[in-house]
């Protein structure tokens, strides 16, 4: 019943997804008391994330170290220059094109490890990749943020880096730590955690939309195409320099899913600690779009692994 329970909610967490944006539109009162308390929802998450992974997670960064490191590069330079220039080419006014720079200077989120697993690419590239960009984050994402956007925007680099310290790479840190001592315990614990990640992300967008639904009414449609090009525009970058590469099918799917896929969570919290409620509107969006867009990217690829083990049995007969 626990299984089908989880298997629920994270399938469906795209529709949960609209779902809570749509009452946090129509019912803002609802959710807006509780908007304060996003940045320990977002810990949650992180800790969950940290109580997922093993020593195997680590030395596979160590054994693969070329890949990752492309991988971290593709992130760390493909989705900022492509929010930078989607920003400018939309003519994005500055309480929204934050939100979408925050995106982009983000880490990979912790959902594109489950679309890898579905599209069967490289999952252990995927962990490995997600973990690094995530601790590399509190020092990476305020630098990108003040080189893409600093010209505009008043931001405290040192501030928004304690900060995403406090709400990331501790709880992250805290859940390893809790999964190398306590294997056992945290074990149990973990089966349930790929649905409480989903619960939270619903109730921060729902809260995020709680605080800016008039913008989202006058602006959405435009956020909307943006962040699609965004997601799209970082897969296929990631997609065509990983088989530039020279990377295997596997690997290839892996880097395109983790480079596409933002940790959209840590974009609204952070648009909301720093700037305005409004910003964190294209973090909510991104949360149900990548999703939307990874679970179609996975079922093609593993309809295409279908089609490709068929065709070697239907020659066979026809010999």
């Amino acid at each position: 019943m626990l299984e089908k329970l989880v298997h629920f909610c994270t399938r469906y967490m795209a529709a949960g997804v609209i779902l809570a944006g749509v009452c946090g539109i129509i019912w803002p009162s609802l959710m807006k008391p509780f908007a304060r308390y996003i940045p320990i929802f977002l810990g949650v998450i992180m800790f969950g994330m940290g109580m997922s992974l093993t020593p195997r997670d680590f030395k596979n960064v160590f054994d693969h170290p070329k890949n990752i490191a492309l991988g971290t590069l593709f992130q760390f330079i493909f989705m900022p220059a492509l929010a930078f220039a989607l920003v400018k080419l939309f003519a994005l006014p500055p309480a929204i094109a934050i939100g979408v720079i925050l995106v982009g200077c983000c880490p990979g989120g912790t959902a594109s490890n489950v679309i890898s697993y579905i599209a069967r690419a490289d999952v252990a590239l995927s962990v490995s990749m997600t973990m690094v960009n995530t601790i590399l984050a509190p020092f990476v994402t305020p630098f990108l943020i003040w080189v893409t956007a600093g010209a505009w925007i008043d931001i405290s680099f040192t501030s928004m880096m304690i900060s995403i310290i406090e709400m990331v790479l501790l709880p992250l840190l805290s859940g390893v730590l809790l999964n190398i001592f306590f294997p056992k315990a945290v074990s149990k614990v973990t089966k349930i955690t790929p649905m409480l990640s989903a619960l939270v992300i619903i109730f921060t967008v729902g809260c995020v939309v709680s605080l800016s639904g008039r913008t989202i009414l006058d602006s959405g449609l435009i956020i909307l195409c943006v962040v699609i090009l965004h997601n799209l525009g970082g897969m296929t970058l990631g997609y065509l320099a990983a088989k530039k590469a020279g990377m295997t099918k596997a690997q290839v799917r892996a880097m395109s899913i983790e480079v596409g896929m933002q940790n959209s969570g840590l974009a609204s919290t952070l648009a909301l600690m720093y700037f305005t409620a409004a910003g964190g509107i294209a973090g909510a969006i991104f949360s149900v779009w990548h999703n939307i867009s990874g679970s179609f990217f996975a079922s093609w690829c593993a309809g295409k692994d279908e089609e490709e083990e068929m065709a070697p049995a239907a020659e066979t007969r026809s010999i």
